[in-house]
């Protein structure tokens, strides 16, 4: 097994278009770390430094301590698992799996025993005489994997390799995936857009943007401390309502935010509230999921306009906008439990959870205890 290193790696192609902006990440030996942002945001491109199929233009790569700038893709010793994947259609699952071997010239005995090791860890026994026209999308996945597998890499990369299949099929491939990368404790970079995927099977995201990277944690540090807006509004199905808001200062010294012409009363800490009063009518971006915000009774709360409903059966996500807003408010989405019957334009009674609100500064970045915390969060 091996760690990577990433050290302030730029990827510029000819014509000047850069993907890839002084990236710097460490992948821990045996960790998985998931990839995960909108298409174009440089993910694959980084796989493919990785693998050598590309090369970096500045920074330096580095897998188990050594750099590997230089070297070619065959002496990386790494295995990649393509979103198509790439299998020879001429050849059986047992010819597949040994391909690899034998462009490594291995003897006749270790070849046999390398691929009834695959094929009895992926459930492929008897699957090893069928050609792949003849395969599931989850089994030729299997395969796909156990092609890359049976090399014994020091580093595996999967280049959204659930993409080809149906929602369920999905699922159980990406349960499966989980177990077997466990088992082998093979260091791991898995690219996916699905970020379900991602903050199930990664010990860390890593959310990119624009070839950058925006920020890396463990899925629930991510999810409960964005370290800024696009992190906020990208992880999370539906992702955190975002708003305008202002800090405004009440009579009894205690601060409140500005929701358009309402307010809502915050609830901090008396040794941090000094803290915020630096941001006293700064323009600043509220955050809230959608499960931290519910129905008030009577008259109390923030007053919003119903503007569509989802019914999911288990759950109702109300889509609402808040009233008073200068101009038209961007949609908020409410998570309710079960189904709750709702007409386009009624007015409902919100109350928010002001212990789990997020504020953002006018570069979109966190505050934490009324300061910009991109160093603590990250």
């Amino acid at each position: 097994m091996a760690s990577i290193d990433f050290e302030h790696i730029d990827k510029i192609y000819p014509g000047g278009t850069q993907a890839i902006f002084d990236y710097s990440l460490t992948v821990a030996d045996g960790e998985l770390v998931a990839f995960v942002g909108p298409s174009g945001c440089g993910k694959s491109t980084l796989l493919r430094l990785l693998a050598g199929l590309e090369t970096a233009t500045r920074g330096t790569l580095r897998i188990g301590g050594q750099a590997v700038n230089a070297l070619p893709p065959q002496r990386r010793n790494v295995a990649m698992v393509f979103q198509d994947y790439a299998l020879y259609p001429h050849m059986t699952v047992r010819r597949n799996l040994e391909f690899p071997l034998k462009m490594r010239d291995l003897p006749r005995a270790g070849i046999e025993r390398q691929v009834q090791w695959v094929a009895e860890l992926l459930g492929l026994d008897g699957l090893l005489d069928r050609l792949p026209r003849q395969l599931s999308g989850g089994q030729r996945q299997r395969v796909a994997m156990g092609r890359a597998l049976v090399r014994q890499p020091t580093v595996f990369l999967m280049d959204e390799p659930l993409s080809n299949l149906d929602a369920r099929l999905r699922v159980q491939i990406r349960a499966e995936i989980g177990d077997l990368l466990e088992r082998t404790g093979i260091t791991t970079v898995y690219v996916t857009h699905d970020q379900a995927e991602a903050m199930t099977l990664g010990d860390r995201v890593a959310v990119m943007d624009h070839g950058r990277l925006q920020q890396v944690a463990p899925p629930r540090q991510l999810y409960e401390q964005p370290i800024n807006t696009f992190v906020a509004g990208f992880i999370g199905n539906p992702p955190m309502n975002l708003f305008p808001a202002r800090l405004t200062a009440t009579l009894d010294g205690g601060l409140r935010l500005l929701l358009g012409d309402q307010t809502l009363p915050l609830t901090l800490p008396t040794p941090t509230v000094d803290r915020w009063r630096a941001w006293l009518d700064a323009p600043l971006t509220a955050g809230l999921r959608p499960e931290h915000l519910r129905l008030a009774a009577g008259d109390g709360g923030l007053s919003a306009t119903v503007g569509d409903a989802e019914y999911l059966g288990h759950e109702t996500l109300l889509h609402l906008r808040i009233d008073g807003m200068t101009a038209p408010g961007p949609l908020l989405v409410v998570r309710l439990p079960g189904i709750r019957p709702f007409h386009k334009g009624e007015v409902v009674r919100l109350s928010p959870d002001s212990t789990q609100l997020h504020l953002f500064d006018a570069d979109g970045l966190a505050l934490v205890n009324g300061t910009v915390g991109a160093d603590h969060i990250l």
